[in-house]
């Protein structure tokens, strides 16, 4: 084992990791002072009156909904977009929840003890300790609940590592599950209003998210070749039954549709929250927009906001995130633009987290950016800085990576943008975004400048405007540990977590293969995310905070709308989702009087 000087990797007991120290002072409550709210005017029409309204139709919305549905109360969910399903339609739908049905049954020595001790480790002191046991509390019956009242079924992710294994309470093979394939046409002429995927899967196959790590490796891999065929059999069997087969983000916004369509949920699209409606300081209801005219949805129970964070917001980021930052980079949905935020600050709320995002690097690309996830931890790859230095383990948690950056930028040491450098040996081995092996990438690609080629690294240094001999130096000393095995600068391979995207042919490091056969290729890395991380303080019921700790009677607020459970950190693939629909559950549940 290697010692690491990445701070990605450094965790200590006796004090707080980068991750929970991140944003300094400006950051967190420092920023909840309430907008003041315009002078009363008359209420608007009144549209109609239900137990709850809950605004957004993403994962936390939907869960919301059926939750609330499931307790016998009357509910209407309004949407801003003309498509349902937010972000979690376009994901991939990992969603991390300990000690849920599905990994128990499989067999996964998960017990609420070490969920609990590893969650304390991965959020910190960032988060209440009974924010984060509600969540480990509630989240298996969450999962069993949405089952139960809902066409969803999940796997389990095996081997898909939690981020910090290695940290006490931590799993190698993971505790995230995945929706299970769906048949569309449960949801006969709304399936056209479910909101598309952030990639598509490739014509006459039916994709897993746990399959990509293989497809991926297709060429290289004889389990790659075969999880390739078992994909295309999968897709032809449902062609031959007349199916509209739904994978990953498609199935889960598709499988809570279905349950609300069942419950008798409505669905208002084109909808967007302008404003909280609020009697002697409670929120009593929503001010929406209706076919371009205001209007009033009066809440008996409770408004529950899950609209999503503010990543599509260009003012709203320049406000609280560090830059350079800007709305081109994140793969959100496009309609999340921070209005239940905002509504929420109106209306007295405190904010958190506003300067963090579900980070992830990005590559630029003209059409929208991709967010990297095995291309930039497969052998024959590094990450350089515009100095030409490596300053990173490239395997680290995506969000580690990003945090990284943002640390080590300023002035004279740019370290956005990086650039992933490749060689011609990994172009032939591995599948890049949707670019076959050895196959040529759009020439928008180069025209944009998001992608480099060249025959020598000086070459590619001059197109890149990285200093040539630093460069070359630092790929002649990655290659000398990767021959090695073992990265004593970064520590890649460390961790568990570092092996799940890489190449088990690759020996005795998968995560590590020298680059030495050109032409060389370079990839313009930016700050991506899957959208921000901040918003509205909320307590164990997913109430929504006043500054002073109050609660605002009323209120509630679960996903990106609010600061997230995680901290500053990520615990698993799927901590957005699963904490999302968790408190989105708890938040129904408490508006029906449930504990």
């Amino acid at each position: 084992m290697s010692t690491s000087t990445d701070p990605a990797r450094r965790t200590s007991a006796s004090g707080p990791s980068r991750r929970r120290v991140l944003g300094g002072a400006g950051a967190g409550l420092a920023l909840s002072t309430a907008l003041p709210r315009p002078a009363k005017a008359a209420a608007p029409p009144l549209l109609g009156t239900y137990d709850v309204v809950v605004v957004g139709s993403g994962a936390a919305g939907m869960t919301a909904a059926l939750t609330a549905a499931g307790q016998g109360l009357s509910c209407v969910v309004v949407e801003k977009a003309a498509t349902f399903g937010g972000s979690a339609a376009r994901s991939g739908a990992g969603v991390w929840i300990p000690n849920n049905a599905v990994i128990l049954g499989a067999g996964v020595p998960d017990t609420p003890a070490k969920a609990a001790t590893y969650l304390a480790a991965v959020a910190g002191d960032d988060v209440p300790a009974d924010r984060q046991r509600a969540f480990l509390g509630h989240g298996p019956a969450m999962l069993s609940f949405v089952m139960a009242h809902s066409p969803l079924r999940f796997r389990w992710m095996e081997g898909y590592s939690d981020y910090y294994p290695e940290l006490p309470g931590g799993l190698a093979q993971g505790r995230s599950v995945e929706p299970d394939q769906l048949d569309g046409n449960i949801l006969g002429a709304e399936l056209a209003r479910l909101n598309p995927s952030y990639m598509t899967v490739p014509a006459g196959m039916v994709v897993f998210s746990a399959d990509y790590k293989w497809l991926v490796l297709s060429a290289v891999s004889a389990k790659g070749l075969s999880v390739a065929t078992e994909c295309l059999a999968r897709g032809t069997k449902a062609a031959l039954l007349g199916q509209k087969p739904l994978t990953m983000g498609q199935s889960l916004a598709a499988g809570l549709r279905a349950g609300l369509l069942s419950a008798g949920v409505p669905v208002w699209l084109n909808t967007p929250l302008t404003d909280l409606h609020m009697e002697n300081g409670s929120v009593t209801g929503a001010v929406v927009s209706r076919d371009g005219a205001p209007g009033l949805l009066r809440a008996r129970r409770g408004v529950i906001v899950g609209s999503g964070g503010f990543e599509h917001d260009a003012a709203m980021r320049e406000q609280y995130q560090e830059q350079p930052i800007g709305t081109a980079w994140t793969v959100g949905a496009r309609e999340n633009t921070g209005d239940g935020i905002r509504a929420g600050r109106r209306a007295g709320a405190a904010l958190d987290l506003m300067d963090d995002a579900w980070w992830g690097p990005a590559i630029p690309l003209p059409d929208q950016p991709y967010f990297c996830l095995a291309e930039r931890t497969l052998p024959g790859g590094l990450l350089v800085n515009a100095a030409g230095a490596r300053f990173v383990n490239e395997a680290a948690p995506y969000s580690d990576v990003v945090h990284t950056m943002y640390e080590r930028d300023r002035p004279g040491a740019p370290h956005i943008p990086a650039w992933l450098i490749v060689d011609q040996n990994y172009r032939n081995r591995y599948l890049f975004k949707d670019v076959a092996p050895t196959f040529v990438f759009p020439d928008a690609w180069y025209d944009s400048g998001a992608v480099h080629k060249a025959w020598t690294l000086d070459a590619l240094a001059a197109s890149t405007g990285v200093p040539a001999a630093a460069l070359r130096t630092t790929v002649d000393r990655f290659n000398s540990l990767a021959r090695g095995g073992d990265d004593t600068d970064f520590g890649r391979g460390d961790s568990a977590y570092d092996h799940y995207y890489t190449d088990p042919s690759i020996r005795p490091n998968s995560c590590l293969a020298p680059l030495w056969l050109p032409p060389y290729h370079a990839f313009r890395i930016v700050p991506g995310d899957l959208g921000t991380k901040g918003g509205l303080l909320t307590d164990a019921r997913a109430r929504v905070l006043r500054p002073d700790g109050s609660v605002i009677p009323g209120l509630y607020a679960a996903g990106n709308a609010s600061a997230a459970v995680m901290g500053r950190s990520y615990a698993g693939a799927g901590s957005t989702i699963g904490p999302a629909m968790t408190f989105g559950y708890i938040a129904a549940r408490d508006a029906a009087g449930l504990s």
